[in-house]
């Protein structure tokens, strides 16, 4: 049985003096949802369209099913480009079907297949306008419906929820879902690393093309380092400053938030708290996909 994973394999791409991916590798597996994020310029673009074939990588391979991609790999790729690739005065529904069959279906089954997602994207009433007169949301939607048309074998989708309405967001997170569900590997880019984070079973971090993180979002957050909430209204300002493996992140108005090396005993701080006076709260707060992307950018560009 195919194992239908999409493999990155120390891909490396410059563009004379820049360096575009440094050795990048990571997979994306069947029936998995795995977000890919980074800063703009990060090579999060450059990445997705070397592994359509779009770009030639200077070093290193892209696989799917354990096989280098070829013209025929591509025909069964679903994708969707951060710029995106319609055209313009051609009506939804005669675009959904002409892209069916570029990828291999028959007629009726192109037209039954675009029919589908127009009902399932909630486009029916926009089936026969031209795509420059849709709103940019509804093109959102017509654009994935085109990486969607010719039921792909894996879905490479490059920031698919920018510009789109709370509402189209959640028909699109459903559909990708689905997709996965049915062991479609997925990739997708974005900027909104609440929806990353809801939604992927893993996440990479790239940054100046090299990927610093890749794993699930708990095992990455239980790696990292803590941070603890204090509450004591009657500590002075710095109380925490000299206490080991402990590092004063904010300190306002009575409340400091800490971060907490591993190896650090909380119970100390909890009675160095104590010791001031009265504490009303004292909790551990779990990191987030954001502070995690920005412990990364800010390893790069420090203050």
């Amino acid at each position: 049985m195919p194992d239908r994973t999409l493999e990155i394999d120390r891909v490396s791409k410059r563009y004379g003096e820049i360096v575009a991916l440094d050795d990048v590798s990571f997979d994306v597996r069947a029936g998995e949802l795995f977000g890919f994020v980074g800063s703009n310029g990060a090579g999060k673009t450059t990445t997705m369209r070397i592994a359509l074939g779009v770009l030639a990588a200077d070093s290193g391979e892209v696989r799917f099913d354990g096989d280098p991609i070829t013209h025929q790999t591509r025909t069964h790729i679903g994708y969707m480009p951060e710029e995106r690739g319609l055209y313009p005065k051609m009506k939804v529904l005669d675009q959904l079907v002409y892209l069916a069959e570029l990828h291999g279906l028959t007629a009726n089954e192109a037209h039954q297949s675009a029919e589908n997602w127009i009902s399932r994207l909630g486009l029916k009433d926009r089936r026969t306008d031209e795509v420059q007169k849709l709103s940019l949301g509804n093109q959102q939607r017509v654009q994935l419906a085109a990486a969607l048309v010719h039921d792909p074998s894996v879905l490479v989708l490059d920031e698919p929820f920018s510009g789109l309405d709370p509402l189209a967001v959640d028909v699109m997170s459903e559909v990708l879902r689905e997709k996965a569900a049915t062991g479609v590997p997925v990739i997708f880019s974005s900027h909104q690393l609440d929806l990353v984070e809801r939604l992927c079973d893993r996440v990479g971090i790239i940054r100046s093309g090299r990927l610093v993180a890749c794993g699930t979002i708990q095992g990455l957050t239980s790696r990292a380092t803590s941070h603890l909430v204090v509450t004591a209204p009657a500590a002075p300002p710095g109380w925490a400053s000299n206490l080991p493996g402990v590092r004063i992140v904010s300190d306002q108005a009575g409340t400091v938030v800490l971060e907490i090396d591993a190896a650090a005993d909380d119970q100390i701080v909890l009675a160095t708290a104590l010791s001031t006076g009265p504490v009303t709260e004292f909790s551990r707060r779990r990191r987030s996909l954001s502070d995690l992307f920005r412990d990364a950018v800010a390893e790069r560009n420090p203050a």
